[in-house]
């Protein structure tokens, strides 16, 4: 049976990386995802003596949290087993070809009870200009190619956890909404950012500029604000797992309860008819 292309073309990802080495005032978003990764760090009750960083931009999340080990989020991840207790993969997830086998290796690397915390993008981010691309490219050119990469909901990344082999599994989103003067400024900052595309299946030839200039108009005219900017959606997913310990709650099993939920909220039951 012949294996499927991957998602992302690696080399193409490194090159775009690459050119955003000068990532400067475009960094917004991974200060912004590594101040919440140390909102919810504050949170726990627990001391980490040895962390590990898993991402690509590590002097920004420095001002996050200390990490001793700071390792690329590449296909295989340097990362000795049961070598740490606290692992943060930072705003790069959603960008892999194996996201749950990175999580699987951060699970691996950590030692009982350690936490894992990982940062991505999801799917709400960019459907302004997925939705201007695809009706700019469709009334131009006839048919759709791949422009922005595709992103998992809260519910389906969060399940990721669980096949990941991570205990007391969490996921939440923060959803931020930036302004830009215009739809070209916002592609402007992706590509600062490192986030162009570089999906395996996308387009090789340049973007038409009758397209481009059709997507602009689109975006302007759908999701225009009154001032004239427009605005540009980035939904932060937080994935939160424990390396499973013996000493951690477990989930009772079902049928187990010794207290009636009608009880507890002092109302009363009724039967349906699936009951009877």
């Amino acid at each position: 049976m012949v294996s499927p292309p991957p998602l992302f073309d690696m080399a193409t990802r490194a090159q775009r990386r690459a050119r955003a080495k000068t990532i400067g005032l475009a960094g917004f978003l991974h200060r912004e995802a590594a101040a919440q990764v140390q909102e919810r760090l504050a949170d726990v009750n627990k001391s980490f003596t040895k962390a590990a960083f898993v991402g690509w931009l590590p002097e920004i999340w420095a001002a996050g949290f200390a990490a001793d080990l700071a390792v690329p989020d590449d296909d295989v991840l340097a990362l000795p087993e049961s070598s740490v207790d606290l692992a943060v993969h930072g705003l790069c997830l959603h960008s892999a070809n194996d996201p749950v086998g990175q999580l699987v290796q951060m699970r691996r690397a950590l030692r009982p009870d350690g936490l894992m915390l990982a940062a991505l993008f999801g799917g709400q981010t960019l459907h302004e200009l997925r939705y201007a691309m695809a009706q700019a490219e469709s009334e131009i050119e006839g048919g759709l190619s791949p422009r922005v990469a595709p992103m998992g909901d809260v519910r389906d990344l969060g399940a990721l956890i669980q096949r990941a082999g991570l205990a007391l599994p969490v996921a939440d989103a923060a959803t931020l909404t930036v302004t830009y003067e215009t739809p070209l400024h916002l592609i402007r900052d992706l590509r600062a950012m490192g986030e162009s595309n570089a999906m395996t299946a996308r387009r090789k030839q340049p973007l038409k500029r009758a397209v481009l200039r059709r997507a602009c108009e689109i975006y302007t005219q759908e999701f225009g604000q009154a001032d004239g900017r427009i605005p540009a959606t980035f939904e932060l997913i937080f994935l939160t797992g424990w390396a499973p310990s013996a000493n951690q709650p477990k989930p009772l099993k079902p049928g187990s309860a010794t207290a009636r939920l009608a009880d507890a909220l002092n109302t009363t039951e009724f039967k349906g008819p699936a009951d009877d």
